[in-house]
């Protein structure tokens, strides 16, 4: 049987828990039949028959992937998918329907479904859609984390520059003159922002403790200088 490549190597396998899919579907033949085919591909499955317990389910646990059937005994299939999108935007849908249409198709895809099913269907078909939609929820939260290390490592430099500088200054008095008459263009040497720029030729305090720490004596000694000279 094909088996779906998860991004997991044999050495992680046991280490992490499989993809947790829920599947929103109201006839029973269908719901186990397909609990049972992504069962034997390795997912974790858990079935809903009705928009509600669907939505309570997901709140409670959350999970990787929604199959969400559109037309169920209580709430509109679409309304489930609407909520389940905007708490948590991230988890990806597959819709599976008896009733397509251009219409529902195109307000899927508004939706942000990955993709839309209409019955029947074969096999190859829904493993195919759940493996691309797992697929690009995993590209979508490493391309987040790789954005999320990026973010933290700029702080970081600009942290150290921000303390690099204002060490300097209690050091360095041709540069401390140089900072207060002629601003930014002091900087150029440094990797700042505009807004850490801006913050040490203002003597932004606040800025400095919620992005630097708090500063040394030595380090406060330029800024209580430039807010002196702000005040007269």
């Amino acid at each position: 049987m094909e088996t779906i490549d998860t991004g997991i190597s044999s050495g992680q396998a046991h280490k992490m828990p499989p993809p947790h899919i829920l599947l929103m579907e109201d006839e029973h033949s269908i719901a186990n039949g397909l609990k049972m085919v992504l069962t034997e591909e390795g997912y974790a499955v858990d079935l809903a028959m009705t928009g509600q317990s669907a939505l309570d389910s997901f709140f409670n646990n959350g999970f990787d992937l929604l199959v969400a059937d559109l037309r169920l005994p209580d709430i509109d299939g679409f309304e489930v998918i609407k909520q389940v999108k905007a708490k948590r935007p991230e988890t990806e849908v597959v819709v599976i329907t008896g009733y397509s249409s251009v219409y529902s198709a195109v307000d899927a895809m508004k939706l942000g479904v990955y993709d839309y099913l209409p019955k029947p269907f074969t096999e190859d078909e829904i493993k195919r859609a759940v493996s691309g939609a797992l697929e690009n929820k995993k590209k979508a939260m490493e391309a987040k984390q790789a954005e999320t290390a990026e973010t933290q490592e700029e702080k970081l430099i600009q942290k150290r520059e921000v303390t690099n500088v204002l060490n300097r200054t209690a050091e360095d008095e041709e540069f401390w003159t140089e900072l207060m008459e002629n601003g930014s263009e002091a900087l150029q040497e440094y990797h700042l922002s505009s807004e850490a720029k801006a913050a040490i030729i203002s003597g932004d305090l606040k800025w400095s403790n919620e992005h630097v720490g708090e500063l040394t004596q030595k380090q406060l000694m330029f800024i209580f200088k430039r807010l002196e000279r702000e005040v007269w």
